[in-house]
């Protein structure tokens, strides 16, 4: 995690003051990108102690499409709460349903993402071909006379990643996506990490994944989002057949808020250890055994799944988390 130590150099050296929503001003660096070998190991911070469980849990909430900060919390998770129960912009917000309720975040997208068409009634081919691939008519509508069918399909993203996977490696449109502008007024909090590329490479059975990240908190988002990227991959591979190769991590924004200078200050005065290395419970089936795509395994994974074998840190170091 050499990388991440240097990226924190570069935002102290040339990063800039800037104000925000959370009113902790931020040393703020445009453009920024990590690259790692996962072959050589699992990406996890080790100049402190990653919370590892904490962050698979939010991954498998995302997998389960869940949006209760309930939810989260019983897969180990607490991150949420904050964001559900003490924002108060959040709080008034009409789209709220009640106490830990966060909207539509991150896995509602990935795996229900809501699509529509409007399309002409006359149109008989172009309505008969949506329903035949899974799109239902909700409503008929008439725009200044001329009469419209509006159809509907819950699309999920993370599921036709894997199908095309297997069935197309060659694709290069292997990804999803979770900035749905239709929604972000409905969600407590805009998604941060927010486009995930699959590049599987056929002929060394390797999958590789770029991932975007449109503003990122160095000092506590950046582990856990490459902690979580990174998971993601292996389940991925396993499920379709490939090994994890490179995981790219590009970030729009990265900054360092101001009350977590300390932290990542006393952080660069220790020195890195080995990478550790991540294990897939055997429970998870593997394509490249099985030779079958078994996509539901992407909600019926548990936290338990993932365990980081040979992890080394130096001691944990805590900041507040800016909401």
């Amino acid at each position: 995690m050499q990388a991440y130590l240097d990226l924190v150099r570069d935002i102290l050296a040339h990063g800039s003051w800037q104000a925000n929503r959370t009113g902790v001003r931020t040393l703020s660096l445009p453009g920024a990108m990590l690259r790692f070998d996962l072959q050589q190991g699992f990406p996890a911070v080790t100049t402190k102690k990653l919370a590892f469980k904490t962050a698979i849990g939010e991954l498998v909430g995302f997998l389960r499409g869940a949006r209760s900060a309930a939810d989260f919390r019983a897969l180990g998770c607490k991150v949420w709460d904050q964001n559900a129960n003490e924002n108060a912009a959040w709080r008034a917000n009409p789209y709220r349903l009640g106490e830990d309720d966060l909207g539509p975040v991150y896995g509602v997208q990935w795996r229900q993402w809501p699509a529509y068409k409007l399309l002409d009634a006359d149109r008989e081919a172009q309505i008969a071909d949506a329903v035949a691939r899974g799109w239902r008519e909700v409503a008929t509508l008439d725009d200044a006379g001329r009469p419209q069918v509006l159809l509907y399909r819950a699309v999920d993203q993370l599921r036709q990643c894997l199908e095309t996977i297997v069935a197309n490696p060659g694709d290069r449109r292997i990804l999803f996506h979770g900035w749905n502008w239709a929604q972000l007024d409905e969600m407590a909090l805009p998604p941060c990490h927010l486009l995930y590329q699959f590049l599987p490479n056929a002929g060394r059975r390797e999958i590789s994944l770029c991932l975007y990240v449109r503003s990122n908190d160095i000092g506590l988002g950046t582990p856990f989002n490459l902690a979580e990227g990174a998971a993601l991959l292996h389940l991925v591979g396993r499920l379709t057949g490939y090994t994890p190769r490179w995981f790219s991590y590009f970030v729009g924004d990265a900054h360092i808020y101001e009350n977590h200078l300390g932290m990542l200050q006393e952080q660069l005065t220790r020195e890195p250890f080995p990478a550790p290395t991540l294990r897939l419970s055997e429970r998870i089936p593997d394509f490249a055994q099985t030779g079958r795509l078994e996509a539901d395994w992407l909600e019926r994974v548990e936290p338990g799944d993932f365990t980081l074998e040979g992890y080394q840190h130096h001691a944990p170091l805590t900041a507040p988390m800016a909401v």
